[in-house]
C-alpha cells in the first residue's frame, strides 16, 4: 500500500516553505550588500536664508538681523484705547426702503457703503439725508449702529 496523500501534501507545503524562506533571506542579504551607506553629517544638513528659503550653504553672518525678546509679540496686541469721537462718523443716506426696514450710508471718510437697519436707528431717516452713526462688524459685514440725522 502506498502512503497517504496527506502526508505527500504536507511535505510539498513544507518545501514551498522552505524555499520561500530562503528567497526571502537571499533578497534581505542582496539589498544589504547594495544599500549604499548613509550621507556625512555635512550632506545631511540644511540650512535658512535670511529669505526663509532652504538651501545648502550657511547663510552669511553679515545679514544676520538681532531681535530684541522684548519685542516679539505672542498673541493678540494690546487694543489701543480710542476716543468716543472718533467712533462717530457721518455720512449720506443713499438708498433707505421705509416698507422693508433697511438700506445703506456712505460714509464721507472713505465712501464706504455701511447696512443700515430700522432697529439700530434713533431718528426717522430717509434717502439723501445726512446722519451721523457708529460701524458694528456684523456676521455679514459693516453695519451701523446707533443712527442719528445730523441734518
Amino acid at each position: 500500500m502506498s502512503k497517504s496523500q496527506e502526508t505527500w501534501n504536507k511535505k510539498e507545503r513544507e518545501k514551498q516553505k522552505q524555499k520561500e524562506r530562503k528567497e526571502k533571506a537571499e533578497r534581505m542579504h542582496e539589498r544589504k550588500e547594495n544599500a549604499k551607506k548613509g550621507k556625512s553629517l555635512e550632506e545631511m544638513m540644511a540650512y535658512v536664508d535670511e529669505n526663509g528659503n532652504i538651501s545648502n550653504s550657511p547663510p552669511d553672518p553679515k545679514k544676520k538681523k538681532e531681535i530684541k525678546l522684548e519685542e516679539i509679540q505672542i498673541g493678540v496686541p494690546k487694543r489701543l484705547s480710542v476716543d468716543a469721537g472718533e467712533l462717530v462718523r457721518t455720512g449720506t443716506v443713499t438708498y433707505y426702503n421705509d416698507s422693508k426696514g433697511y438700506g445703506f450710508i456712505t460714509d464721507q471718510e472713505n465712501q464706504q457703503r455701511v447696512f443700515v437697519h430700522v432697529n439700530s436707528c434713533r431718528d426717522a431717516i430717509k434717502e439723501q439725508s445726512k446722519v451721523s452713526f457708529e460701524i458694528e462688524m456684523g456676521p455679514k459685514g459693516a453695519s451701523a449702529i446707533n443712527v442719528t440725522c445730523t441734518g
